[in-house]
């Protein structure tokens, strides 16, 4: 697939904000969500915010069910409200959040050698158990293949080495990841 221009990773960024703010603020989703151009795409798609460095909630869909315009803004709340690992983000936080985007290409069957670790993105399931960790969650902790392997797996609730059972699916998958260079202050009427 091919990478987005500045300009609509930018829009992007911006409309995630604004979902995370009306989220926080009033409890609800943005009332107008973009439809037209990349808000179109139908692409998977997740919202990571971190706070002064840490990481401070992350909410995605792997499979594009709805345009991106809909799936960044029920992320974008998601991640700042519903990610169980975090209290709700409040309103005096707002300002000190980095928001970052990665859009995800299709989840296709890999093998443990295939796996390239800040490329690769990973879904591990047996049974009803899965889950999920993006490509750069690999390099921020500095995992080899077999570590990030381990992980996911733990992530779906399965012991380390259920990667290696044949009745476990590994699904691979890449990642166009695009944040804010800084946090941004919302702006005026974001508290009302």
């Amino acid at each position: 697939m091919p990478s987005l221009s500045e300009a609509d990773r930018r829009s992007l960024l911006a409309f995630a904000r604004a979902a995370i703010a009306e989220s926080v603020l009033h409890q609800r989703l943005p009332c107008d969500i973009p439809s037209a151009g990349v808000f179109s795409l139908k692409r998977g798609a997740f919202v990571t915010i971190h706070s002064r460095g840490r990481l401070r909630g992350c909410i995605g869909i792997v499979e594009a069910c709805e345009p991106l315009g809909a799936a960044i803004a029920r992320c974008a709340a998601g991640a700042a409200l519903h990610d169980p690992r975090f209290a709700p983000v409040q309103a005096e936080e707002l300002s000190q959040l980095h928001v970052e985007i990665s859009l995800l290409t299709p989840p296709e069957p890999i093998h443990g050698d295939g796996i390239e670790i800040g490329k690769h993105g990973l879904i591990v399931s047996q049974g009803g158990k899965r889950g999920l960790l993006l490509p750069q969650v690999a390099t921020e902790h500095q995992l080899t293949r077999e570590q990030f392997l381990e992980e996911t797996c733990r992530k779906a609730g399965l012991p380390a080495n259920a990667w290696k059972e044949p009745e476990t699916s590994i699904e691979g998958f890449t990642c166009e990841v695009f944040g804010e260079s800084q946090p941004i202050t919302p702006g005026p009427g974001a508290g009302e």
